[in-house]
């Protein structure tokens, strides 16, 4: 089997098992590596101290898997439309439009591997490695790198023809393949994602605080008290933020309904009822969550993200709504 006919039957199982985009980069050390460490010595990463373990594997997939040739990066759309971000009534929730499905890692990852067992029964020989975010490895870098969509300037992943609500995985393969071209920036002079960050987060192009980002506070924080700054812009917002992609062009322009079934929205995690997520026992949140992204923040974080959120959206007259 030569380049071009591996790389052929690589792109079409990750079609035929689901995939909306693949696109492949030659695997060696990620160029952007003295960036990443300057973030991290900034203290951008708060208490995210797993993004300072295992950097060599984070930034040279060939430490993950040794005799590494090439980075397959895929992207899975989860966009889901008729979603009101934006729920009137000061009483209701918001949780992040990428969790109100399910868990995105093992729907990805699974579909990772049903392409490696293809590609090891048709390529005797062949390794691999399959990845999510929950690995050690830069999957918007790759992305980019792949020629899959290219790093905006709210520093998520954008495609052109999907916009942002994708997620993202890698396939690592000890074989050369005919490597994709990265994509131009296509941002070009638009800043509506910086201009819409209520807290600041982004504090130029392509430059996260996360220490100032709603979802970093609702999803990774696990203490107890918010700044005045962030309690101050919940606006009910519970687990996430989607704020900078919402009003993202690409987008509002793009974006369309994902096939993948699991990604479909629960009804009761759209906009929520405050009081009733507030009143939820250790067994409630399990059933309620389960195999569920927001089981990330723990019962006891997503009690502290609606007392928060109750601060700001409750006062005299606006009761917090049940649900029956």
């Amino acid at each position: 089997m030569n380049r071009a006919e591996r790389t052929r039957l690589v792109k079409d199982r990750a079609r035929e098992a689901g995939f909306h985009r693949v696109g492949a980069a030659r695997a060696d050390r990620v160029e952007t590596v003295d960036c990443f460490r300057a973030w991290i010595e900034a203290g951008y990463h708060g208490c995210m101290a797993y993004l300072e373990d295992h950097l060599e594997a984070r930034v040279d997939p060939r430490v993950l898997l040794p005799g590494a040739r090439s980075v397959v990066s895929v992207a899975l759309n989860y966009y889901s439309p008729g979603v009101d971000m934006d729920p009137v009534g000061a009483g209701w929730g918001k949780i992040s439009r990428y969790a109100l499905g399910d868990d995105y890692h093992h729907l990805v990852k699974d579909r990772l591997f049903q392409v490696l067992r293809g590609l090891e029964a048709a390529d005797p020989g062949l390794e691999g490695k399959c990845c999510v975010d929950s690995a050690p490895v830069l999957d918007r870098y790759w992305a980019g790198r792949a020629g899959v969509g290219w790093i905006g300037k709210n520093t998520n992943l954008i495609t052109r023809d999907l916009g942002s609500w994708v997620f993202l995985g890698e396939l690592i393969l000890n074989r050369d393949l005919d490597y994709d071209e990265p994509l131009p920036e296509f941002c070009g002079a638009c800043t509506r994602c910086l201009d819409a960050c209520p807290t600041g987060a982004l504090l130029e192009p392509y430059l996260l605080d996360a220490t100032r980002c709603i979802a970093y506070w609702t999803i990774e924080y696990r203490g107890d008290a918010f700044p005045a700054h962030i309690t101050e812009n919940l606006d009910g917002r519970v687990f996430g933020c989607d704020i900078c992609q919402e009003v993202c062009p690409w987008n509002r322009k793009f974006a369309r309904p994902t096939d993948v079934e699991g990604f479909v929205p629960r009804p009761e995690n759209v906009s929520p009822s405050l009081t009733t997520l507030g009143r939820m026992d250790e067994m409630t949140f399990r059933q309620r969550f389960r195999k569920s992204p927001v089981k990330r923040a723990k019962l006891g974080g997503l009690l502290r993200n609606v007392r928060h959120a109750l601060e700001k959206r409750e006062g005299p007259g606006n009761e917090s709504p049940s649900e029956s």
